[in-house]
């Protein structure tokens, strides 16, 4: 896609933030047949898709540490993603440069489940430890489709009502919480799809504003408007993420 292309981009109109968008969600993630992955081995993880109401000017919230600094970072530009809140949202998160693994990337709240823990519960702890939003099992809408990694994980997508939960983004994991309008998931550029040597499945990633974000986390937001949305039940399970995710 050239640029012009991009800039021709038709981006639809903030979505209203109300019961009846709960209610359609609830419908939607009640009827869908969800794929399950047998973790085999491999390490299982949550992720929370949390829906909270946006405005263009209440894009961004930052960390901050004990002593009242701003956790933000000059070497981590932001300003792609300020233009992407508006109406109904949800919480995307940038990593900081600090971070061993994924650092400065943006990721959905979310990590390792303890033991003895279920999806449910790992979500809403990690999203409470990360974004400080302290949420109970009854704002849980619905789960979407497991997502396999390529760093060895099997992701479980929790979505969440987050009403007007207040954010204290933990600096140590999070630069910077974003209010992202799930109209944005509904651009006519989105998703984007990129053929790579190293493998024969589509890579995807979502236009956010001026910024791109790739698979996993793509993954998970292409079926967050396709399934949660507008009712479509097609898997995601077969796009790929690009190379630099593969760790």
């Amino acid at each position: 896609m050239t640029h012009r292309e991009q800039d021709a981009s038709v981006i639809p109109p903030p979505i209203r933030y109300d019961e009846t968008l709960r209610e359609r969600f609830v419908a939607n993630l009640a009827g869908h047949q969800r794929r399950v992955v047998d973790l085999a081995g491999r390490r299982h993880a949550a992720v929370a898709l949390v829906l909270v109401d946006s405005t263009p000017d209440s894009g961004i919230v930052w960390a901050r540490h004990e002593d009242g600094r701003s956790a933000r970072d000059a070497r981590l530009p932001h300003e792609g993603l300020l233009a992407a809140a508006g109406g109904a949202a949800f919480l995307l998160c940038r990593r900081p440069l600090a971070m061993r693994r994924h650092a400065g990337q943006y990721a959905l709240p979310g990590g390792r489940l303890e033991p003895g823990e279920g999806a449910v519960e790992a979500a809403l702890r990690e999203t409470h430890e990360e974004v400080g939003a302290d949420l109970g099992a009854d704002r849980v809408l619905g789960l979407l489709d497991d997502y396999e990694t390529r760093s060895g994980f099997v992701m479980t997508p929790v979505v969440v009502w987050g009403g007007g939960v207040a954010l204290r983004p933990d600096p140590g994991e999070v630069m910077a919480v974003f209010r992202v309008g799930l109209h944005q998931l509904q651009r006519s550029d989105s998703p984007r799809f990129e053929s790579i040597p190293e493998s024969d499945r589509p890579v995807v990633s979502v236009p956010l504003g001026s910024t791109e974000v790739h698979a996993p986390t793509a993954a998970v937001l292409v079926q967050l408007n396709w399934l949660g949305l507008l009712g479509r039940s097609d898997p995601v399970h077969d796009f790929d993420q690009p190379v630099f995710a593969w760790r």
